[in-house]
């Protein structure tokens, strides 16, 4: 069984990088041609290319699962239009034996995307953003046409909302307005600042206009009363420090689609919204469909299966690959779908991120099973039925 597993096993790895190396290849293809417009003087084609290699491990981990998907169904129709599966079969492995086989030769392909998903994806897009802030001057994630903005507690028990206009590489921000309301949501300052930087869980502000808004204004002017103070006080400074609960990290954070970040950083930034009063749903399912992203892989082999398994007869390997390609589509088009729904309907996090997976997955052995007792079916409905028998 080891010999079969290790040969199954190269035949499998072999034909699933054939075909990431060709889907990767074909869409950073694309996106290089779609990018072309942006070369200029500043945007060279060297920073074209740095861009795409940055990426690269996004792009595999999004053709991952339709790859392995299509490079299974490929090795699979290869060994039985060779005979080698009804070899197996004859000596006897039965077709959930050879299953459990799939499965075990995805583990070292889930461990793999793990570390993708969490270590090199979220280093290559946090890299990408810096380098699409300081080539092209724009990450349009998470931004509205005000800038970004965030929520925080002040230190005096009140609230502060932070929006700021322009990020840039290394933690820099540029066009930093702060808003500092008091615990009856009354706005106590107003400071604005050209640049700022993130150091030791404070933001620094340089070139400071500072306007404090005096306790009393708001009697003054409910009464329509003359204040005897003037109701403002605005002051210029070089510099300034403030405590923040904002990171660099969790700036990137911000202009990350949730799906690229690792499961460490997603914790931290689902703490830091619902200790602001955030909404969390679209990082919270995000979470869950990183935790069953491996998985994902797992089903994909189990939807391999029994196409692989297939007579030859019934069709050959390019139709196999055809319907192997039809049915990742046609899952991704139902994860989307689910994500889509769960959203709007306010579904669990995790029937949007697993509810899928587990419904193809039963589909998927019930096919097997229905191939593999294809002879007890027929029997049974010809003794229950018998006016199904066929025709002499």
């Amino acid at each position: 069984m080891n010999t079969a597993r290790r040969y199954l096993a190269s035949e499998i790895y072999r034909s699933t990088a054939v075909v990431l190396v060709a889907l990767v290849g074909l869409f950073t293809f694309f996106a290089l041609i779609d990018d072309l417009d942006n070369i200029g003087p500043k945007f060279t084609l060297l920073s074209l290319f740095y861009l795409q290699a940055l990426a690269l491990p996004t792009r595999l981990y999004d053709l991952l699962p339709i790859g392995l998907l299509i490079g299974a169904v490929l090795a699979l129709a290869g060994l039985a239009q060779r005979n080698e599966l009804v070899i197996l079969r004859v000596s006897g492995v039965s077709g959930l034996k050879l299953l459990r086989m799939l499965w075990v030769i995805t583990i070292p392909m889930v461990v793999g995307a793990f570390i993708l998903s969490e270590v090199v994806t979220p280093a290559a897009e946090i890299k990408s953003s810096e380098a699409n802030l300081m080539l092209l001057g724009r990450s349009e994630g998470g931004r509205l046409n005000s800038g970004y903005w965030f929520k925080e507690p002040s230190p005096g028990g009140g609230t502060r909302v932070i929006n700021i206009t322009k990020l840039h590489a290394v933690g820099g921000v540029a066009g930093i307005t702060l808003y500092d309301f008091l615990k009856d949501q009354d706005l106590a300052s107003f400071t604005q600042a050209k640049e700022g930087h993130f150091s030791h869980g404070r933001l620094i502000l340089d070139d400071v206009v500072q306007t404090r808004i005096n306790t009393s204004s708001k009697a003054a002017l409910a009464n329509a009363q003359v204040p005897i103070q003037p109701l403002t006080h605005v002051r210029s400074l070089a510099e300034i420090s403030i405590p923040t609960t904002l990171t660099p990290q969790r700036l990137i954070a911000r202009i990350l689609t949730p799906e690229r970040m690792s499961i460490r950083d997603l914790l931290d930034y689902i703490g830091y919204l619902h200790a602001n009063k955030l909404q969390t749903e679209r990082q919270v399912v995000a979470l869950w469909r990183k935790i069953a992203y491996p998985f994902t892989l797992l089903v994909m082999m189990t939807i391999a299966a029994p196409i692989g398994f297939m007579q030859t007869r019934l069709g050959g390997v390019g139709s196999k690959v055809f319907v192997g390609i039809l049915l990742g589509v046609g899952f991704f088009m139902l994860n989307q779908l689910a994500l889509n729904l769960g959203m709007l309907s306010k579904w669990p996090p995790w029937v949007t991120a697993l509810v899928p997976n587990i419904a193809v997955l039963g589909l998927a052995l019930g096919v097997l099973l229905l191939m593999e007792n294809q002879h007890r079916v027929r029997n049974f409905s010809q003794t229950r039925w018998p006016w199904s028998k066929p025709a002499v």
